[in-house]
């Protein structure tokens, strides 16, 4: 099938099995290889892009059904001379050790900031109708899809609050 979108502002048009995953279209037919295929199965985030600012598990998404959608990979937030905020504050706040989840954690943390600006609630906070407030907590929970086998939470959830301007 043909299947056209746009990827980190570019437009693209690409003959697609329609069984083909985004995640395999951005890795094997567009060579963006920053995100992962870590399990393949929608359960650790290596693979989590923003599919028109939200963010997804690219790999549990066919390609096909994105037609006309802006889809945004960690090559598109931010370059080596400009980067996005969430990156600079993974940097400074050391957020990743063997760096394989890092793109994943940056666009869920990028995704998960736009959710809370837009007020969506959380299961860490039992008031549905309260807005969002950037606790621990709260980033911990909305990160919870995001797994890390080096165990740097602390340091992704001190970066992330610094990208949101609160304390580290």
């Amino acid at each position: 099938m043909q299947t056209s979108f746009i990827v980190n502002g570019r437009a693209v048009t690409l003959d697609l099995d329609p069984r083909t995953t985004l995640l395999d279209a951005l890795r094997e037919r567009l060579d963006l290889k920053g995100s992962k295929k870590g399990c393949d199965h929608g359960q650790c985030g290596a693979c989590t892009v923003l599919v028109n600012g939200a963010r997804i598990n690219a790999c549990l998404s066919l390609a096909v059904s994105h037609e006309g959608d802006e889809i945004t990979s960690i090559e598109g937030l931010g370059d080596p001379d400009h980067l996005h905020p969430v990156q600079a504050a993974f940097l400074e706040h050391d957020a990743f050790q063997c760096g394989y989840c890092t793109p994943g954690q940056i666009c869920s943390a990028v995704g998960m900031l736009n959710e809370i600006a837009k007020g969506w609630p959380s299961h860490a906070d039992p008031d549905v109708a309260r807005a969002p407030s950037l606790t621990d907590e709260e980033i911990r929970e909305r990160m919870s899809g995001n797994l890390c086998r080096c165990s740097a939470y602390p340091q992704i959830v001190a970066a992330i609050r610094a990208a949101a301007g609160g304390a580290a």
